[in-house]
């Protein structure tokens, strides 16, 4: 009889080839995956560099509400999990208008405006509010009248440091990560007038897109240029890489209904999504709460090949999830992620009132089921219009650490 032994082998993990290590460490696609990988040992932490170059675009966090403190939460839909980043970038005197390719742009009542990444703190400055064609003058002395305008049809008027920061810009994107291209371009749509604006990494004002007036419901970038839609759809095609921007139109026929548009990029198609909304009214906390809430999604796919460019609404969005709001929309597949699940759209409040410091009120956000037309609250946010949710509301953020 034969007796056989079982004979347990150590390995010494951190002998590994480095070739080996390559080849485990570029097959990483998820970010707290890499920072895993980093911290097994010594070894393979000094083989890695500590800010990797080639992860794809991640899963967004949604930023939440601030606190007493200076540390933000950042949820992760997928695991229910928050994570806390120590963010004073991101204080009560200042509002986030924008988020693109991980970093956050931020308005200062100071009134610097700036972009930060949260994860790696570096931050880049951009000219200040006051360097807009639009504000005639500013005076930090003139408290309550510090900012003096000048409207589109000729009307002067005063605005404080405070309406300034809360409701002058509606929307901000940026063109790419700017630690990665100090090329980088900012793009805002300002509220109310319906002027596109933008600059250049380095220069101290901001330039109008007098051509694109108007096409302020949505601003994306793709492929050296930013695509800015109308309400009604048709979308201004903008090339701001000269001294001066030239800007073509893609003309459709016209979007009839719903309450806001927003332009997305995905992989194969432009497509055009209608958000409908609805006014709830109720009472909470002893005073009138009213409150606009999602009802509705629709999605429209732009048809190229045909005489005319037209969109062509479709029903299911297969494998891809949108993520709307203040951020740079997004669309990502679902098979990339662990635990999502496509053909649905996630959203949050970019609207109405309560963006703005000292209003009350819901934040109207969740997830669409574009299969049965459901909404779906997050567990971080219950859907419910007598939550009273500090401001600002959340936020999508895609973590990026370069």
């Amino acid at each position: 009889m034969v007796l056989s032994k079982t004979m347990s082998v150590d390995h010494d993990w951190s002998e590994l080839p480095p070739e080996l290590l390559d080849t485990i460490v570029n097959k990483i696609i998820d970010l707290r995956d890499y920072l895993h990988f980093r911290a097994v040992c010594p070894s393979w932490r000094s083989s890695t560099p500590a800010t990797p170059k080639n992860l794809p675009c991640q899963l967004p966090w949604l930023m939440l509400p601030k606190n007493q403190t200076n540390r933000r939460g950042f949820f992760n839909f997928v695991d229910n999990k928050v994570h806390f980043l120590n963010l004073p970038e991101a204080s009560n005197n200042r509002r986030r208008c924008g988020s693109s390719h991980g970093w956050l742009i931020i308005v200062d009542e100071s009134p610097s405006i700036f972009v930060i990444n949260p994860l790696t703190k570096v931050t880049f400055d951009l000219p200040p509010v006051s360097q807009f064609p639009n504000v005639m003058n500013f005076n930090f002395y003139s408290v309550g009248r510090e900012f003096t305008l000048r409207s589109p049809d000729g009307e002067v008027y005063a605005r404080n440091l405070k309406e300034m920061r809360d409701s002058f810009i509606r929307k901000a994107v940026i063109s790419s990560s700017p630690s990665r291209d100090p090329n980088f371009i900012t793009m805002v749509i300002l509220n109310g007038t319906g002027e596109l604006a933008y600059c250049k990494n380095g220069e101290h004002s901001w330039k109008f897109i007098d051509d694109a007036r108007f096409y302020d419901e949505d601003v994306i970038y793709f492929e050296g240029l930013f695509y800015a839609v109308h309400k009604s759809g048709e979308i201004a095609v903008c090339d701001v890489s000269g001294d001066s921007p030239s800007v073509s139109f893609i003309e459709t026929p016209k979007q009839i209904g719903g309450d806001m548009q927003y332009l997305v990029k995905t992989n194969d198609d432009f497509l055009l999504v209608t958000r409908f909304l609805e006014l709830d009214i109720g009472a909470a906390y002893h005073k009138l709460d009213v409150v606009y809430k999602t009802v509705e999604f629709c999605v429209f796919r732009l048809v190229l090949e045909r005489p005319r460019c037209e969109w062509e609404e479709i029903n299911s969005l297969g494998e891809t999830m949108l993520f709307l709001g203040e951020n740079s929309s997004l669309a990502l597949l679902a098979s990339d992620f662990p635990g999502c699940e496509g053909n649905r759209i996630y959203f949050t409040d970019d609207y109405c009132e309560a963006n703005y410091d000292g209003v009350d009120g819901n934040h109207d956000l969740g997830y669409y089921n574009l299969a049965d037309g459901s909404i779906e609250a997050l567990s971080c946010c219950p859907r419910s219009s007598h939550s009273m949710l500090r401001w600002p509301p959340p936020i999508w953020f895609t973590p990026n650490p370069c």
